[in-house]
């Protein structure tokens, strides 16, 4: 586990073809990334044939949470939820939930079940959202709908059996944005824990650069939808936290990580900051569950811990 903060520096002293360079991440790693967006798009194909053919009886698909969970939420207020085996849960399994990335305008829950089979396996349940994407969606926008299916999940949890209690959120990049809102707007105690992969937790540098044209931000809507510029009332209940981020990640990237962590701790909060070698902004979330390797440890830590 690595200290916080990284020394970088401040976005404000950035030019605008740095500032467009750091906040896109796919920079690190030459441009191309694609072919982390397939193996996203492979795994979790394999992985719902996999609850098709021989795990029927593990798998909800498509269940709403728009609307308080009915027909009347949009189609993309869905999500769909894996469980365990009971030779696996002896108990009420805890839930990891997993929001996906994409700059709050790109991919889906169907590119996101990559961690599926691990999870069940662990023992744990794990459901992955759908979001409305931007711009038919501005980031408030979605922030609630998250919160929304947190209210769902935890509702109807005895329903879907899982353990309302033991709920830990989880996202990659814009998805670890939406699992750290979500939790600052939960009622104390509903949220476990938190895993926030390659995450940016400060908005505002995205206002001058190309990804805002269909986010359409300003410099105070993203200060209001910014986990780094939360109350001090709510960053000091905020659940035990792991951050985690690729060695090979833009400065920026790493810095925002280290410097919501570092807010955490100034409020009272243990997080753990894991910089994992050898891994980018794309491929380290590819191992949220995945025993024996770094990232996966680490969340096997935490939700025993939960």
């Amino acid at each position: 586990m690595r200290t916080y903060p990284v020394q970088t520096p401040h976005w404000r002293s950035l030019s605008p073809a740095d500032l467009e360079r750091e906040y896109s991440p796919s920079s690190a790693i030459g441009g191309n990334y694609q072919p982390f967006t397939a193996q996203y798009a492979a795994r979790s194909a394999h992985a719902r044939g996999q609850f098709l053919s021989l795990l029927r009886g593990q798998a909800h698909w498509a269940l709403p949470y728009g609307a308080a969970g009915t027909a009347g939420g949009a189609p993309s207020q869905t999500m769909d939820l894996f469980v365990p085996t009971r030779k696996v849960a002896t108990a009420k399994p805890p839930l990891l939930v997993f929001i996906h990335g994409g700059y709050w305008q790109a991919l889906s829950k169907n590119d996101s079940q990559f961690a599926a089979l691990d999870c069940t396996a662990q023992g744990w349940a794990h459901a992955v959202l759908d979001y409305t994407l931007a711009p038919a969606a501005s980031v408030a926008d979605i922030v609630e709908e998250c919160r929304q299916a947190l209210a769902y999940l935890t509702a109807q949890a005895d329903a879907l059996g899982f353990d309302a209690r033991r709920i830990v959120l989880a996202g990659s990049s814009a998805g670890a944005h939406l699992a750290a809102m979500t939790a600052l707007g939960a009622p104390r105690g509903a949220v476990a824990g938190v895993v926030l992969v390659s995450g940016i937790f400060e908005l505002e540098p995205l206002v001058g650069t190309s990804i805002n044209a269909a986010l359409g931000l300003t410099a105070q809507s993203a200060r209001s939808a910014s986990p780094q510029c939360a109350t001090a009332a709510d960053l000091a209940h905020f659940p035990p936290a792991l951050l985690a981020y690729g060695s090979v990640e833009t400065a920026q990237f790493k810095r925002q990580s280290s410097d919501f962590a570092a807010l955490l701790a100034a409020h009272g909060g243990k997080p753990r900051v894991l910089e994992v070698p050898l891994r980018n902004h794309f491929d380290v979330v590819l191992e949220l569950g995945t025993a024996g390797t770094p990232l996966g440890d680490a969340v096997i830590g935490l939700m025993a811990s939960v």
